[in-house]
């Protein structure tokens, strides 16, 4: 049977209280006695919305730190649409976890409910493609708009790009320090900028029977067809 709106705001209200009280005392301290003093809810009630006991209560709340793990990052994942996006979005994340430090709410939560059950993956899955999705298409508007190369895959640079973060806020919950995190997103972020522009480049062309020879730095190329040229062209007198 659905919820009443005030039955809703009850089951979120203790699953609120259940995540701060992790994220003070650690999940292996807090009791469902804690729980409801601190949500001023009684035991029957507590019952009422998870019968199945600290089990059901603590998968609901790796669900809630889950969504606020993609909450924290908005407005900036949902509008990577300029590198200056993306720089505020890599800023926003590396924030987000120095702050959180090594008490990691989700991380505990399923790791306290076995971390590999069903349920768990579950809710990890769901995490990871979400973000995932998000990340993919801001990459996707970029290269829409020519700023990323369109021969890069979305999904699979996401993926990587996502690993590598994930791979940093593990170091970060062992160690308590974020540079591998940072390394991570700049080198990823980097990898979408694609290799940077030699400065002060001089590019020569001239004519050589049918084609054209290009020459830029020590490379030299032919080019046997029509030369075409978009932008600025100044000639050397």
């Amino acid at each position: 049977m659905p919820l009443t709106r005030k039955g809703t705001a009850t089951r979120q209200r203790i699953v609120e209280g259940a995540a701060d009280q992790i994220r003070e005392q650690g999940v292996f301290a807090v009791r469902l006695e804690d729980v409801m003093a601190r949500t001023a809810t009684s035991k029957s009630q507590l019952f009422h919305y998870f019968p199945g006991g600290k089990d059901e209560l603590l998968l609901a709340v790796a669900r809630h730190e889950a969504a606020r793990v993609i909450a924290d990052q908005q407005p900036e994942l949902g509008s990577l649409t300029s590198w200056d996006a993306w720089e505020r979005w890599r800023d926003k994340v590396v924030a987000r976890y120095r702050a959180q430090g090594s008490d990691c709410p989700l991380h505990a939560a399923l790791a306290q409910l076995g971390g590999a059950t069903d349920a768990t993956r579950l809710v990890a899955g769901e995490l990871i493609a979400g973000w995932q999705q998000l990340i993919a298409a801001g990459i996707r508007r970029m290269q829409a708009d020519g700023g990323i190369a369109p021969a890069l895959d979305a999904d699979r640079e996401a993926a990587a790009l996502l690993a590598g973060v994930q791979g940093g806020v593990l170091i970060l919950l062992v160690t308590g320090g974020s540079a591998h995190l940072e390394a991570a997103l700049d080198a990823g972020i980097a990898r979408l900028r694609g290799p940077a522009p030699v400065a002060n480049a001089h590019l020569s062309v001239r004519s050589e029977g049918v084609g054209w020879i290009l020459h830029t730095g020590d490379e030299k190329v032919a080019i046997q067809a029509d030369l075409r040229v978009h932008g600025n062209l100044h000639a050397d007198s």
